[in-house]
């Protein structure tokens, strides 16, 4: 049983771990992989339509804005996007594009010339600003060509 006494040590070592949210909102919801649409429809052609297909879609269910700044998205072998200076509303979402584009306020763009995602298997990992990760999604057959994480 703790005690209140203990509490002040236990935030101090959660603050120190990189635990302690900051904020109540964040508590309450998460940042998180939404769906991750692998396999774009057609043959693999390499064409910036076809990796533009490709993509995975973040989600803020906080009630909070977070800011998604040096937040990274990674898959299985270690190919990384990292935001920039982007701030992601309460209740909305973020796809980020395998090619090329020019970044709206709900689309960003990975630059890629290749495709990311395996299409018989793979697992797409978010990660916070300081390196901790905050969700993950993994599939493991080509299937329907997407997967609502």
């Amino acid at each position: 049983m703790r005690t209140r006494a203990a509490l002040p040590a236990l935030a101090g070592a959660a603050l120190l771990t990189g635990t302690l949210l900051s904020s109540p909102a964040e508590a309450a919801g998460s940042v998180h992989i939404y769906e991750v649409y692998y396999d774009s429809p057609g043959s693999d052609t390499g064409s910036n339509t076809s990796l533009n297909a490709e993509w995975v879609k973040i989600k803020n269910s906080t009630s909070s804005t977070v800011s998604l700044k040096n937040w990274k998205i990674k898959d299985a072998t270690g190919h990384t996007y990292t935001f920039g200076d982007v701030k992601i509303g309460p209740g909305s979402s973020k796809k980020v594009h395998t090619g090329k584009g020019t970044d709206t306020g709900t689309d960003k763009y990975w630059g890629r010339s290749w495709y990311v995602w395996n299409n018989t298997g793979d697992t797409a990992k978010l990660y916070r600003a300081g390196g901790t990760k905050a969700d993950s999604c993994t599939w493991s057959s080509r299937g329907s060509g997407y997967k609502y994480c």
